[in-house]
């Protein structure tokens, strides 16, 4: 596996991360505890050491999952888990940081987290108080690396003045391109590196899903703007459009729109997720899917930045993003 640095000066990760949100029973399956933790060993198999979690996934059921695989061998992975989204709303109250790190600790069953980062900045409280709070914990020895999820470029730059920021986190995909209004710019800038969640579209961009009934009851994508109407038949034209340029290109959709996001910087590091050892291994094959200049161009012909897919949340997430 591929190793990338998380930022000019930051650790080393393998090149592709693991989304594990989808081992908890978030899109509304039946969780499958054994192939969850198969494709966790998979991983390490294949070198896919740069994983991703949070508190909120599964309610500290997806924590407690890692935690458990993690046993007598926590040094192979680099562990990333977030915190902030509480049922109560979004919480960076400094009072609430070493609270929820020591949740997460206790449940994941380490000394440390390698890379801990605000799931959402909490509107109306200044980014510099939850960093400053985060930045004890680092002292403290329980976290070594601190990241911010959905900020907007000014708001990262605040923080950077706090303590080194060493990931962002932000959705990123062929339709999903907000981060390139001034987000990558500023990471790029600041030494920070960039960690595109749902890299595949919550994946719809693997072209598997065509109609909403391909969705299980209970699955919150059913009520996303993106899944629904007039949004999800022109979305399954751009589909249309990845399966026939990875086919030109032999390799699979999912591998293509992978390939294209690590392409834009040597510092992305996608963390496409999965529950399945199959899925897990196909995403992995993209790091050896080098594309020419002609090839990105062709591409981005075909998903220009101002593309509209549809809303990325409901509204009553959307004031969350960007924060």
């Amino acid at each position: 596996m591929e190793r990338r640095k998380l930022g000019k000066a930051g650790p080393e990760v393998s090149a592709i991360g693991l989304g594990c949100m989808t081992m908890s029973p978030v899109y509304g399956q039946t969780l499958d505890e054994a192939e969850a933790l198969a494709t966790l060993g998979r991983a390490l198999d294949l070198g896919v050491t740069f994983w991703d979690t949070a508190d909120v996934y599964g309610m500290g059921h997806n924590e407690q999952l890692i935690g458990g695989f993690l046993k007598g061998r926590r040094d192979a992975v680099f562990l990333a888990t977030k915190f902030g989204i509480t049922r109560a709303g979004v919480n960076g109250d400094p009072a609430y940081v070493e609270q929820a790190c020591d949740a997460s600790l206790q449940r994941l069953g380490v000394e440390a987290i390698d890379l801990f980062y605000l799931h959402r900045a909490q509107p109306g409280r200044p980014i510099e108080e939850t960093v400053e709070a985060m930045a004890k914990l680092v002292k403290a020895g329980k976290v070594r690396h601190l990241g911010l999820s959905e900020v907007s470029p000014q708001t990262l730059e605040r923080a950077c003045k706090v303590h080194q920021i060493t990931a962002v986190q932000s959705e990123y995909s062929l339709w999903t391109r907000d981060p390139e209004a001034g987000v990558l710019e500023a990471c790029e800038r600041l030494g920070v590196g960039f960690v595109p969640y749902s890299p595949l579209g919550r994946g719809f961009l693997t072209g598997e899903i065509r109609s909403p009934d391909d969705f299980e009851e209970g699955d919150w994508r059913r009520g996303n703007p993106r899944f629904q109407g007039e949004a999800f038949a022109r979305n399954l034209g751009l589909v249309d459009k990845v399966r026939a340029l990875a086919e030109a290109k032999g390799v699979t959709p999912s591998q293509l729109a992978l390939a294209w996001v690590m392409a834009r910087n040597p510092h992305i590091v996608p963390i496409p997720g999965t529950r399945r050892r199959k899925y897990l291994e196909d995403n992995a094959g993209a790091v050896n899917v080098a594309l020419s200049a002609a090839e990105l161009a062709e591409i981005d012909a075909a998903f220009p930045p101002d593309l509209d897919a549809g809303q990325r949340y409901p509204d009553a997430m959307m004031g969350a993003l960007n924060g």
